[in-house]
């Protein structure tokens, strides 16, 4: 496969001018920033030659972004608003979310894979089992999709007996290219259906339930359900399958590993990440403050997602901050102590943070719901699209939201404290003063049967720590004499009489 279909530059080439683009930003992950020489000057002949037939002698300017300021997934609108860029062209592993201000045309690359291997495996695997088959893939595999379509027809023909037959669906590409829109909520209404159909191609089946997810879109046949199939995923274990593997959680679901040519069953990781994140559920139910991180300045509908966790946790009783600090690390939210829980809102593939190292458990959006909606119970359905949260069931103010429940960590019951309260008086010493005089006091001296609250403010942490900087004595108004320092290298200094 040669350079200029890998990396789709006729197609690119094309859509800048149909679109009369003139400063174009190309935003390469760190694995492919190696060949934006090549890409750049491959897009610049064939823009000429489209220029000179088409009588336009205006110059495109393209810029190279090899550092994005959040996930390498999403389009980078803050790097490429730097440049005044009229769209952008992302290149390599894509969440395909909808832009907020900028157009931009995706490019997948082509992986290789063993076309015959991998069908082998989809029918010899899927012909133990009576479930039709839903076929899902990362974006980097869509260029074999349909030969693997022709393939698999022969293949299940060969295979089947007259009493049973194969059953495929298999899921497209939403779409290649993402304007701005207004309606930033996440589609779960009619799209384009995926290409059904089985081994033999006797009949089309009519269509019902649409389903979409990491740019891709499929319908299902209708009476049928997600758990009535089987899923066969084509792909990497990255975050596009990690999204798949927790949203379609109640689904069995195997994984075909292209790069090392086998069949991957990831049931038990799939088990020991929904208990992980369960945790995490139970320990931001006692967390006070809460920090509300900024994991993307592109997605469509973030500000409002924002806006709708901040509700959430103060309508929960709780402190909520915001950060905007690009990518988080254990660094950066170590100098935030004083907050309990963090609220990653960031695209579906992103959100989902190993937060061992972090000093303070990261939630997703999803999990925020379960844990601040009181009286909320998780079933095991899993989201990780912001998008599908928005404009959900507000939260309802419980007459018994004053009553103490019960805390999983602490083994005894907990009463949140009502934070309208605090930021009445959340002024340094007064914030510490009113907490003091309304905190919980112990009902039952021997039990024990209910614990106080914990600090429900910056200004309460502030004011409880033992180090508050520097200590400026304002009472004296003499001046300090000047002190002389040392001079010279710190190898040796010049009144070091050591080294003299």
């Amino acid at each position: 496969m040669d350079f200029d279909s890998i990396y789709d530059t006729a197609r690119v080439a094309e859509f800048i001018c149909l679109k009369g683009f003139r400063r174009v930003a190309l935003q390469f992950p760190d694995e492919l920033l190696k060949h934006s020489t090549k890409i750049v000057a491959a897009l610049q002949k064939r823009i000429r030659a489209l220029g000179e037939l088409n009588r336009d002698t205006k110059e495109v300017k393209l810029y190279v972004m090899a550092d994005t300021t959040y996930g390498n997934c999403c389009v980078d609108e803050v790097g490429a608003a730097h440049a005044n860029a009229d769209c952008v062209i992302h290149y390599g592993h894509t969440c395909l979310s909808p832009t907020s201000t900028l157009p931009a045309f995706f490019v997948f690359g082509k992986a290789s894979i063993n076309v015959p291997s991998c069908v082998e495996k989809l029918c010899g695997h899927t012909s133990k089992n009576e479930k039709p088959v839903l076929v899902l893939y990362g974006l980097e595999y869509a260029h074999a999709i349909p030969e693997i379509k022709e393939v698999a027809i022969k293949e299940s023909s060969r295979l089947n007996s007259p009493s049973s037959k194969l059953e495929f669906c298999y899921a497209d590409v939403i779409n290649s290219v993402t304007s701005p829109s207004e309606d930033f909520r996440y589609a779960n209404g009619k799209q384009e259906a995926g290409d059904c159909g089985t081994g033999n191609e006797s009949h089309s089946k009519e269509m019902d339930a649409t389903y979409a997810i990491g740019g891709l879109s499929w319908s299902l046949t209708k009476g049928h359900k997600m758990e009535d199939y089987l899923l066969f995923y084509i792909g990497s274990e990255n975050s596009a399958f990690a999204n798949v593997l927790l949203t379609f959680n109640s689904c069995e679901l195997v994984r075909y590993d292209a790069t090392k040519d086998c069949l991957v069953n990831d049931f038990s990781s799939q088990n020991r990440i929904l208990k992980r994140r369960y945790f995490l559920v139970e320990k931001a139910k006692d967390a006070s403050i809460v920090g509300i991180l900024v994991g993307t300045l592109g997605v469509a509908g973030y500000l409002h997602m924002i806006h709708q966790m901040k509700e959430l946790i103060t309508k929960a009783g709780k402190k909520a901050y915001t950060f905007v600090m690009g990518r988080p690390n254990p660094a950066k939210l170590a100098n935030f102590p004083e907050c309990d829980v963090f609220i990653y809102v960031s695209c579906a593939q992103t959100t989902l943070l190993d937060s061992k190292e972090f000093l303070a458990p990261i939630i997703t959006p999803f999990e925020a719901m379960l844990a601040f909606n009181r009286g909320s119970q998780w079933t095991g359905a899993y989201m990780t699209e912001f998008r599908d949260l928005l404009g959900s069931t507000p939260v309802e103010v419980n007459e018994q939201s004053e009553e103490a429940r019960f805390s999983f960590l602490h083994g005894g019951y907990v009463e949140d404290f009502d934070q309208k309260e605090v930021d009445e008086v959340e002024d340094g010493v007064s914030a510490l003063v009113s907490i003091t005089e309304k905190a919980l006091q112990v009902r039952d001296n021997e039990s024990r049967s209910v614990m106080t609250g914990t600090t429900k403010s910056g200004a309460d942490f502030f004011a409880a720590r033992s180090f508050h900087g520097l200590d400026i004595h304002c009472e004296s108004n003499i001046s300090e004499p000047f002190l002389i320092g040392r001079s010279g290298k710190a190898s040796g200094y010049t009144d070091d009489l050591t080294r003299q």
